[in-house]
């Protein structure tokens, strides 16, 4: 019952979800002739500044299919739509439950405030782990239909770069939750910092240890090597603030 309800809860934000990623990965293979065909035209890019040397980085990844897939898809498209479904399925739950009269219901029934968070965030967490693979299972079904090949297991492990670094903004959110009576706090601070991690590896881009490098699977594409301290650095920030939202539910009075 418990986990029918939280499915209840989160099924719209997984569903409209789910359909956005689908449909950006649909469009993105399928934009890659147009992308090949307009590179030669691309003029000389001036590299003495730092926008001119990123945009030549991106045209130069561009020029194979690999690069261009892992540059649009997987350190731009799905990590960006990706955190923003992240923190929404992260928040809610027994607080906003209680604006609306319905905490006390939950409370009452036989299960214990650690099983109905836990449960709560497990469901979420099965929910997120299904937009990271599916949508990025499409790139290499659909990669035939224009003439190019993308490795199953390459898109498998960028969708689990992604699904483990990323859970951080879901566990940010989820222990906002367990502070803020409402939706819309949890939601913004979460994607708040978001925004300014993602602009603070922009400024700093000789470094590829940031979290979105490593959601985006950076090291794994240069080098073929798992980025595995930064997923474990972030698996535990998400332990930890899963842990803290547990205390804090457990001391709250409803």
């Amino acid at each position: 019952m418990l986990w029918y309800k939280s499915w209840l809860e989160t099924r719209w934000r997984f569903l409209i979800g789910l359909g956005v990623l689908m449909c950006s990965a649909f469009a993105t293979v399928l934009a890659y002739p147009r992308v090949a065909h307009l590179l030669p035209l691309v003029p000389a890019i001036d590299t003495t500044t730092a926008i001119g040397r990123q945009i030549k980085e991106a045209a130069d990844l561009a020029r194979e299919y690999r690069g261009y897939i892992w540059s649009q898809w997987f350190r731009q498209n799905m990590p960006q739509m990706w955190v923003v479904f992240a923190a929404l399925l992260g928040t809610g739950g027994l607080l906003s439950e209680g604006s609306r009269g319905t905490a006390l219901f939950t409370l009452s029934l036989p299960a214990s405030r650690s099983r109905l968070l836990g449960i709560r965030a497990a469901a979420a967490l099965g929910e997120l782990l299904l937009l990271a693979v599916l949508p990025s299972l499409l790139v290499p079904l659909l990669s035939p239909g224009v003439g190019e090949s993308y490795g199953l297991v390459e898109a498998l492990v960028h969708a689990l770069c992604v699904f483990v670094a990323g859970a951080m903004f879901f566990s940010l959110a989820f222990l906002l939750s367990t502070v803020f009576g409402d939706v819309w706090r949890p939601l913004l601070i979460a994607l708040g910092v978001a925004a300014v991690l993602a602009v603070a590896e922009q400024v700093f881009r000789e470094s590829a240890s940031g979290l979105f490098s490593v959601m985006s699977g950076e090291a794994y594409f240069r080098s073929g090597r798992l980025p595995w301290l930064g997923l474990v650095a972030a698996a535990s920030a998400s332990a930890a603030m899963l842990y803290g939202a547990s205390v804090n539910f457990a001391q709250r009075d409803f």
